[in-house]
């Protein structure tokens, strides 16, 4: 997902509101369901923005396993065959860099999950 730098300011600290709009959550052209996927903790995640590596890492780095994160929202909400469940991102987001970097339109990034697939998306 991506947070666009004007909804940033307006929403503050408020993350819910400031990816909550059209095209904030590009997802696609297919979701694997999880019985293809062997093993959800050791899965190498890239993201390139115009060619260049903005982030690398690794399922195997996150802070909560993906089954913690399942049993824990399973105990406050009901969830279903085709729920999305954000897990958050790695190292490495634009707002974070010294300078902050924010994407423009025009502007290309291409997601991959290791034996997943890719997704590249071009902002508009």
């Amino acid at each position: 997902d991506w947070v666009p730098k004007e909804e940033h300011s307006y929403f503050g600290l408020d993350w819910v509101m400031s990816k909550d709009f059209d095209g904030a959550a590009p997802m696609g052209p297919f979701i694997t369901p999880a019985e293809f996927v062997q093993t959800p903790q050791a899965l190498t995640l890239t993201l390139t923005v115009n060619g260049q590596m903005k982030q690398h890492s690794n399922t195997a780095s996150m802070v909560f396993s993906i089954q913690e994160i399942i049993e824990h929202l399973s105990t406050i909400m009901t969830l279903e065959p085709g729920d999305v469940i954000a897990t958050g991102t790695p190292s490495g987001v634009g707002y974070g860099r010294k300078p902050p970097e924010f994407l423009r339109p025009g502007d290309r990034m291409v997601a991959e999950i290791e034996g997943l697939g890719r997704l590249e998306t071009e902002i508009k």
